[in-house]
């Protein structure tokens, strides 16, 4: 048997294997929606009436504080981006976080990167570069969450006990922020993907703005997130501190849960958990988690089309940026390693 023949018989069991993962994950999240609906169902009488009790003015001003809180994550990933080579302009790198990262939506933990790298090669940026950038966003994201939500990991551990995990993650993850381990840890990753290390080594001026901004944006979804239970939760800033961490643990739990999209259920629960224990009613805390989940949805939304907008209307001047851009070229960024480096693409917006 010829090796073309080998791969020939290959090919159709790989496809057969991503056919089989695709469909488990449909199957994962149908299963997780089943529970959800059955779940909110049987107090859907309690929780439509505590989101009548709601003030519209609560709701406007907690969709407005999120936002503000996105636009803050929006900077700590534009920020390590800057760090790692040369200065994209902040209309563009938003434009490549907020649309890429709507990927997340779909089932499968890769098509947000998947999506952000290759818009980032659009514009002439590699996508070692949008890639790295990315993971290191998660990773200061992660610490940041466990800085704020060190107050109520034993509240939600108590309760779920399989979450005892988190008390671990943040002396590994401020071990993994010193600049040398990220660095190697981007390098070995650029490694795995038949990439060349990167030029730019992070620096702790970067780490430190970035972190600055993800600690931003969780204090904001904490306000954000008592807006919706401020009827029968007093405010003090112990208590924003501690939904933000909340919101914050969700989103790192969400993490290891890369089957469902955008964690769904996984946040809902943990958000949830943290309510009851600072004594949000049962019925308060499943609506504010519904509705923070719709607000968040929407937000997504909202920001990455705004994103496209002012990308349009600047279009003259960051295609001149775009196209003195070669970076994609210059490290090999190309779709194959037989495929020579063509120079920077035009732009399109």
């Amino acid at each position: 048997m010829t090796d073309v023949d080998e791969q020939a018989e290959g090919k159709p069991a790989s496809r057969t294997r991503a056919h089989l993962f695709t469909a488990l994950r449909y199957i994962a999240l149908a299963v997780v929606i089943g529970f959800a609906v059955a779940f909110f169902a049987e107090r859907w009488t309690q929780i439509t009436d505590v989101i009548s009790r709601i003030p519209v003015w609560g709701v406007v001003a907690s969709f407005v504080v999120m936002l503000l809180g996105m636009v803050a994550n929006v900077l700590s990933w534009v920020t390590i981006l800057n760090g790692l080579g040369h200065v994209v302009p902040l209309p563009r790198g938003s434009q490549i976080m907020l649309v890429g990262q709507l990927g997340k939506y779909v089932p499968g933990s890769v098509w947000g990167y998947v999506m952000q790298m290759e818009l980032g090669r659009q514009y002439g940026i590699a996508r070692a570069r949008v890639l790295v950038t990315t993971l290191y966003a998660a990773g200061i994201g992660v610490v940041a969450s466990l800085i704020l939500g060190v107050s109520v990991i034993p509240s939600v551990a108590a309760d779920q006990p399989a979450l005892a995990w988190l008390y671990l993650l943040l002396p590994i993850g401020l071990v993994c922020l010193h600049p040398r381990v990220m660095t190697w840890l981007s390098n070995l990753t650029l490694k795995v993907f038949r990439r060349p290390p990167l030029e730019h080594r992070v620096r702790y001026g970067t780490i430190a703005v970035a972190m600055g901004w993800s600690l931003l944006s969780y204090v904001l979804y904490g306000v954000h997130l008592h807006l919706l239970v401020g009827e029968v939760l007093p405010w003090s800033f112990i208590t924003i501190l501690m939904l933000g961490g909340a919101i914050s643990l969700g989103f790192t739990a969400s993490l290891f849960a890369p089957i469902l999209p955008s964690g769904a259920g996984i946040r809902e629960l943990v958000l949830i958990l943290v309510m009851l224990a600072v004594s949000v009613p049962d019925a308060y805390a499943q609506a504010a988690s519904l509705l923070s989940r719709a607000m968040f949805t929407a937000g997504d939304l909202l920001l990455a089309g705004a994103a496209v907008i002012l990308v349009l209307v600047m279009r003259r001047s960051l295609r001149a940026r775009d196209t003195a851009s070669n970076e994609y070229a210059q490290l090999g960024d190309w779709h194959s390693a037989d495929e020579p480096p063509t120079g920077p693409h035009p732009a399109k917006d």
